[in-house]
C-alpha cells in the first residue's frame, strides 16, 4: 500500500513509518517529498487521486469539514485516517509512539475498505476506528 502524511504531520514520522513498514512493502511519503508545503490541500487531493492506490494519513481534521476541500477528497475517493484534534494536545515524542502503536492497526483498516473510506483515529489507542461520513 501506498500511504501519504500530510503537510499537518511531521515528515520525521512519515520517515520512521516509512522506514518500520518497508519489510511489508508499503510505500510511505510525506507531502514534503512530492510537493512545495504551501500546496494547496485540494490541488494535492487532486493530484493524487489521478494516481491510484494512496492512504491518506492527515492531522487536518478540517478537510472533512470544509465544504471545498471535502468535495475535493470525496471526489478524489482517497482513503483517509485523520487524527483526531485530541492529538496536538500531545508532544512529539507522544505523538510518534502513538502513531507506531496505531501503525499496524491502520494498515490493516486500509486493507478492508473501499477508496473513499474515512476514519478518525483517537489520541487513546483502542484499536478501533471512527468511521466518518
Amino acid at each position: 500500500m501506498k500511504f501519504f502524511f500530510d503537510n499537518n504531520l511531521s515528515p520525521y514520522y512519515a520517515r520512521a513509518i516509512a522506514t518500520l513498514a518497508s519489510p511489508e512493502g508499503h510505500l510511505v511519503r510525506h507531502l514534503k517529498e512530492s510537493f512545495d508545503p504551501a500546496t494547496p490541500d485540494i490541488e494535492w487531493i487532486k493530484k493524487l487521486a489521478e494516481e491510484t492506490g494512496w492512504v491518506i494519513i492527515s492531522g487536518d481534521l478540517r478537510i472533512s469539514r470544509n465544504a471545498l476541500e471535502r468535495e475535493a477528497w470525496k471526489q478524489a475517493r482517497l482513503t483517509t485516517f485523520f487524527l483526531a484534534k485530541a492529538w496536538s494536545h500531545h508532544a512529539f515524542w507522544d505523538q510518534a509512539w502513538r502513531l507506531i502503536r496505531w501503525w499496524p492497526y491502520i494498515t490493516k483498516q486500509a486493507g478492508l475498505v473501499d477508496p473513499g473510506a474515512a476514519f478518525e483515529v483517537s489520541a487513546n489507542f483502542s484499536g478501533k476506528f471512527k468511521q466518518l461520513k
